[in-house]
């Protein structure tokens, strides 16, 4: 299969790949709030309501906050990228200056989806979310990202863990999936 493209007034001729900068525009403007939006019609076929009331309740859930948005679901592996790594950290926030430069590194970390502060048993306080091609490579660049660059980096990680999610999964379901199962099962709704 082949594309017809014009850049700039130039028709250009290609076989289009998974991660060509026309697919990968394409992925990141769907991203963008209010750039794709559900199918009604599909979204009728299964619940039998009508478009109206289908319409205002999307409405209605989005005006309470429930839903952030609509964008595509891809398969991070089909990109070369099976690891998922999952660090947990015992951080002295306390050393603001390091930890707001940690923060800072951190936003330009390509790898790096989600920096979330935990309680639980222990010390731990922090777990970050990456997404590599391998182990190793994950360890090259952290120490070369953080520990390398960040001065002040050694003292504010007290303690670390780190574990690694690949395949298989034994079972992958979504968030969203997670949560409307909880509440039907709360309200006896299956």
């Amino acid at each position: 299969m082949f594309f017809v493209s014009n850049f700039n007034g130039v028709v250009v001729a290609s076989s289009p790949k998974l991660d060509d900068e026309i697919r990968l525009k394409i992925l990141e403007a769907c991203l963008k709030q209010g750039s794709v939006s559900p199918n009604i019609r599909a979204i009728q076929r299964t619940t039998g309501f009508h478009k109206a009331t289908i319409k205002t309740s999307l409405d209605f859930l989005k005006k309470k906050g429930l839903l952030q948005g609509f964008g595509p679901k891809i398969t991070i592996k089909t990109f070369g990228y099976p690891l998922e790594v999952f660090l947990i950290l015992q951080v002295d926030t306390s050393q603001t200056k390091t930890f707001e430069k940690f923060l800072e590194v951190a936003q330009k970390d390509s790898h790096l989806y989600r920096i979330s502060p935990i309680l639980g048993s222990g010390n731990w306080n922090l777990l970050i979310r990456f997404i590599y091609k391998d182990v190793e490579s994950f360890h090259k660049d952290l120490q070369k990202r953080y520990y390398d660059t960040i001065p002040g980096f050694y003292d504010l990680v007290k303690s670390r863990e780190i574990f690694y999610a690949t395949e298989p999964h034994y079972k992958n379901s979504s968030r969203t999936n997670s949560i409307l199962g909880i509440i039907k099962e709360e309200k006896g709704l299956e």
